[in-house]
Formats: structure tokens, C-alpha cells, sequence
């Protein structure tokens, strides 16, 4: 039988990061639940060698399946379900459930919901980032794409911040794909600075050499390639922050202390939900620090509650 009363906290999202507060309080010896959409970008790396221990480099399902076993050790399961809302009561929060009648009560919620790559529409392949046919982590995997010819899907200063990345950091040979949309002049003229070509032709077909996309046609022209990146941005996954009134960038991503706070007592978050480098070793430091926090405040009582301190919410800077 569960025991009585909230939790000590709730953790919504089951990737490195979330996986990762939930080791750490389940070493804390804290009451919790961690909840799996199953939706963690980082099942989508083929490989990531900017992870230390794992010299040959370690895929992201390897990676998730391993912090699943080590929290196995100490009885936790994550949950598959999905959170539709939190709501702010008797100084924690409620977290209601898609599938489930009976909300979830915890005195603190960590958000470890990340984000999602916007996916490219490509001909007859509307799918292909998932399944691992284009690439999106030129930090992840980029030092294996030196000196080879590579493309990058996208526009605008991301799509093209991420060519001038690769081109001055792997590849003098560096083809910005655009789907369509013009450069201005000035992002032009930044690119030949580069050695970057510009190919600005709708893609019209596409030809699929195992798992990667091997040649594309546009402007009625083959231009074939051995790497290809996307570069169209991202969704982060902050709808249920946002809607308690939690800071956060133009780009939707949460703004935190040093504490990994959000600006709503007692909540927190970590990865790639929260604005600054999306990696797997910095989602996993996030956890860390936030997890601790809260295992040192578990004590204590929330903002909210009955004799909290009453600590003033900071406020995000102006953009």
C-alpha cells in the first residue's frame, strides 16, 4: 500500500536528466514517482561520444536503458503517463493525469520534459529525423563528419549558425540546404565569408542510401552528400510551466537559479527545458543540482505553506 500523504517530489520526464534526479533521490532516501511520456530526444542519438566513460561512444537507447536499470536497484519504475496540467495546491502541487482519474499530490515537481526537434518536410520521408536518417547534433557527432561533405537543412540565423559551426569547426565542405527561403544579403555575404554553398531550391526527391539520406534533388540537379544535419530548431516541452507563470526565454525554455529553480516555488527543471547548451552530460548536472536541492529542502516547508520562508520569486531579465 502507497504511503499517505504527497510526495516528496514528482519528476515529469523520463530522460538523462529525469532519470538522473531520480537516482539521486532515490539515494536520498525521498519518496517519488517519475513519470515517461516516452518521448526523450535522447533515444533519437545514433551515437554520442561526448559522453565520458564510453570511448567507442554509446547510442541514446543504450544510455536510457542503463539509467533504467541502475534506478531498478533501488525500486523505482518509471511510469508511462502523460501530465495534461499542474495546479498549485495546499502548498505543492496536483498533477493531473491523461489517463488516470486520480491526480498525483507532491510537495515539489522537477520538470525534465525537454524538447523536440522540429521535424523537415521532406518528400515521401516526413518522418526521417526520428528514424535516424539526418543527423542534429553536430556537437554530439560532428568530429566524426570531418572532411566530408556535408549539408545542413535550415535557415535563418539557426540554419545558418549551424553551417558557420561545421564549416569552422569539421568541414570546409558545407552545403546549406534553405527548403525554399531566401538569405538576405548580409547572411549571404556571411556565408561565402565561410566556404559555405547555398542551394535555396525546394528538395524534390530524395534518395535513401541505409540508414542515412545519401542524395538529394533540387533545382532539378542530384547533389549528393555523406552528412546531413538538420537545423530547423526546436519545441521545447514547457506548456506546464508556462502555465503556472514560470520565466522563460523568447524561445520558450525556462529561465533557472543556480539551483535549477524555476521562478515558481517549488518547481524545478532540468535538461533540455531549461534555456542554455542541450547535451546529455549538462541535462545530467542539472538533475544533480536540482535533486539535492530538493532533498535538503524536503525537510522544510515549501513558499507556500505555513511557515515558509516566503522567498521572494526572481524575476527573468528583460530579453
Amino acid at each position: 500500500m502507497a504511503e499517505p500523504g504527497p510526495l516528496d517530489c514528482l519528476i515529469i520526464g523520463a530522460g538523462p536528466a529525469g532519470l538522473t534526479a531520480a537516482l539521486y533521490l532515490a539515494r536520498f532516501n525521498r519518496r517519488i514517482a517519475v513519470l515517461d511520456g516516452r518521448e526523450s530526444r535522447a533515444a533519437w542519438i545514433p551515437t554520442t561520444h561526448n559522453f565520458p566513460l564510453f570511448a567507442e561512444g554509446i547510442a541514446g537507447p543504450a544510455l536510457l536503458d542503463r539509467q533504467r536499470e541502475n534506478l531498478a536497484q533501488y525500486g523505482i519504475t518509471p511510469r508511462h503517463a502523460r501530465v495534461t496540467a499542474l495546479h498549485r495546491k495546499d502548498g505543492g502541487f496536483e498533477a493531473v493525469l491523461e489517463d488516470d482519474p486520480t491526480p498525483l499530490r507532491a510537495r515539489r515537481i522537477l520538470l525534465a520534459t525537454g524538447a523536440v526537434d522540429v521535424e523537415p518536410a521532406l518528400p515521401d520521408h516526413p518522418d526521417a529525423l526520428k528514424r535516424g536518417l539526418i543527423r542534429y547534433c553536430p556537437i554530439c557527432d560532428g568530429f566524426e563528419a570531418r572532411g566530408k561533405r556535408v549539408a545542413v537543412l535550415g535557415h535563418g540565423a539557426r540554419g545558418l549558425g549551424e553551417a558557420v559551426f561545421l564549416a569552422r569547426s569539421y568541414t570546409k565542405d558545407v552545403t546549406l540546404l534553405t527548403l525554399g527561403q531566401a538569405l538576405s544579403e548580409e547572411d549571404e555575404a556571411r556565408a561565402r565569408e565561410h566556404g559555405i554553398q547555398l542551394l535555396t531550391a525546394p528538395i524534390e526527391a530524395l534518395e535513401v542510401e541505409g540508414d542515412r539520406i545519401a542524395a538529394i534533388r533540387a533545382g532539378g540537379a542530384e547533389h549528393r552528400f555523406e552528412t546531413l544535419y538538420s537545423a530547423l530548431g526546436l519545441k521545447v516541452r514547457s506548456d506546464l510551466a508556462l502555465a503556472l507563470g514560470a520565466g522563460h526565454d523568447e524561445a520558450g525554455a525556462l529561465i533557472v537559479d543556480d539551483h535549477n529553480r524555476t521562478t515558481i516555488p517549488g518547481l524545478y527543471a532540468a535538461g533540455d527545458v531549461v534555456r542554455g547548451l542541450n547535451q546529455v552530460v549538462v541535462a545530467m548536472g542539472h538533475a544533480a543540482v536540482a535533486a539535492t536541492d530538493i532533498h535538503n529542502h524536503c525537510e522544510l516547508p515549501t513558499e507556500d505553506e505555513p511557515g515558509g520562508p516566503g522567498r521572494p520569486v526572481r524575476r527573468p531579465a528583460s530579453p
